[in-house]
């Protein structure tokens, strides 16, 4: 049996056309991780809400994570006593850039330890929330495995990707 899916999204949530929205309303085994402010994420607050999801699923899970999701994962680790299966980091933000968007708390600085699970960072060439070389260091020091898409903006609905084939074969390798 596959682990359970946890859909991680980032700030604001994802929408209708998102693809995690679209692979959470075609896969029973997919549950998103509902944050109580996704306009004005607390680090804290959310990594208790992730911990608390990823505890609720009763076995190791998979998180398929957008953004800001990631970076709350990266926080979320410090606690090895989560089962965590593996994990799909798409699109990490740079939340230490000082151009970053304000309104987000505590997220900066970014935890770089190695993850003690499987994971795979997606990032794109011209991602308006944090450059290719960001994501590719992110990847190194997480023990991530990177890959890179190309020119296609956040890797979300806005960039054209509703149904994504890509993640979905990158979220399979993962979940076994």
């Amino acid at each position: 049996m596959k682990p359970p899916v946890l859909i991680i999204p980032g700030w604001g949530d994802s929408g209708p056309e998102h693809w995690q929205s679209l692979w959470e309303k075609s896969n029973p085994d997919f549950q998103r991780v509902a944050q109580r402010d996704w306009l004005h994420p607390v680090c804290a607050e959310w990594v208790q809400v992730l911990a608390a999801g990823i505890r609720a699923a009763g076995r190791p899970v998979v998180l398929a994570a957008h953004s800001l999701g990631c970076v709350a994962i990266a926080h979320c680790v410090r606690d090895a006593s989560l089962p965590i299966h593996a994990a799909l980091l798409v699109a990490p933000p740079d939340v230490e850039h000082p151009d970053f968007p304000p309104g987000i708390e505590g997220f900066a600085p970014i935890p770089r330890v190695r993850l003690p699970f499987p994971s795979i960072v997606v990032a794109s060439r011209d991602d308006p929330y944090s450059e290719l070389e960001r994501a590719r260091a992110l990847a190194t020091a997480w023990g991530s495995r990177l890959v890179d898409i190309g020119a296609h903006g956040h890797i979300n609905a806005d960039a054209g990707f509703g149904p994504w084939p890509l993640g979905e074969r990158l979220l399979e390798e993962l979940r076994g």
